[in-house]
């Protein structure tokens, strides 16, 4: 059984498909415009957005016919005669809405709509070499950020303070946008595995958790490194070890095939050995790539087998609340036989 595009219809024994998810457009026929959605027909498929993107549709959409109208897409695919003799519709029931559906099922009572999850996932996680090349240039601006910010975080500096200066960063280097708000967490903060920048000042010899990434011509990175201000206490450098070595036991398991539950075993033994196992509280990592989180989501409950050319982060942790918390990520794509890192950032504890 195959997820790629050409074999969706019969896969799902459906007449036509509707992809709305603006990644999964984008990838599938370049446009990278904000309203759009793209309709598979058995020999046709059609880009359909409104006359803002006319042009923009001319540069960028290949493998499809641009229709251009005014109005809810339901209004132009009824002018268009776009669903004649569709009467079974795929969609993506993962985005959306309920209100969607019902106006949906208003303009085409006859058909019937058949629910579709996760749509071409396995197909989209797999990058080509143009895909890692761009996630490898967006993972260069971030660590050209982080660099940055080793130069002038300091003691009183906010949390907020350090996360603008990293949003400047990644956009005074040629990024399109942050992939994500970034996770500036100093001293017990830290032990919040996504708390958000606040206005507390950072104290020395404190920890500071810095999780950061870029879009870089549409495509994500998504990394964490710890740094301290001043000596590291003992029991830093200690959980410091503990996570890195679980990283680096999952980066030498990773490979084409490995199942991803077995990807965070990997990991979670090295956390457990340890005795701190019970502080390890999330999964492993995800899959990245136009979207920061994509499939497959690696975790202890995964049963999902990754093939080659996926991009997944490797990214645990030890969080020690009241204390401090340690992370490090990076992301990975997987080959036969091993994984390539796609940074060359430093994994050592960053001290300054």
């Amino acid at each position: 059984m195959t997820d790629a595009p050409a074999d969706l219809l019969n896969l799902h024994g459906v007449d036509a498909a509707i992809i709305s998810h603006h990644s999964k457009v984008r990838r599938l026929c370049g446009f990278a415009g904000s309203r759009a959605l793209l309709l598979i027909r058995p020999r046709t498929w059609y880009l359909v957005t409104d006359p803002r993107y006319s042009e923009q549709a001319k540069l960028e959409v290949h493998g499809a016919t641009v229709v251009i109208g005014d109005g809810e897409f339901q209004a132009v695919m009824v002018k268009e005669q776009l669903l004649d003799g569709a009467n079974q519709i795929l969609f993506e029931s993962d985005h959306w809405t309920i209100a969607e559906l019902a106006a949906w099922k208003q303009a085409f009572p006859a058909t019937s709509w058949v629910a579709g999850m996760r749509l071409l996932q396995r197909f989209l996680a797999r990058k080509s070499s143009a895909e890692l090349e761009l996630m490898r240039k967006a993972q260069r601006v971030t660590e050209a950020a982080f660099e940055h910010i080793l130069r002038i975080i300091r003691p009183g500096m906010t949390e907020q303070e350090v996360a603008a200066e990293l949003v400047y960063a990644h956009l005074r280097r040629g990024a399109d946008r942050m992939s994500f708000d970034p996770i500036v967490a100093s001293g017990p903060h830290s032990a919040l595995p996504h708390a958000r920048p606040t206005d507390r000042r950072i104290r020395q010899g404190e920890v500071v958790l810095l999780d950061i990434g870029c879009i870089y011509q549409g495509y994500a990175s998504d990394m964490t490194r710890i740094v301290v201000l001043g000596e590291p206490a003992e029991e830093v450098r200690r959980v410091y070890d503990v996570v890195l070595r679980a990283q680096s036991r999952a980066i030498a398991a990773a490979k084409a095939g490995t199942q991803a539950s077995e990807l965070d075993a990997a990991a979670r033994s090295a956390v457990e050995e340890s005795g701190y196992g019970p502080k390890f509280i999330h999964g492993l990592g995800h899959g990245i790539g136009l979207d920061v989180h994509e499939w497959p989501r690696v975790s202890k409950r995964s049963q999902d087998t990754m093939p080659a050319g996926v991009t997944i982060t490797i990214e645990p942790g030890v969080y020690l609340p009241g204390k401090f918390g340690i992370r490090i990520e990076d992301t990975v794509v997987l080959r036969e036989g091993g994984c390539e890192r796609l940074g060359s950032l430093d994994r050592e504890l960053f001290v300054v």
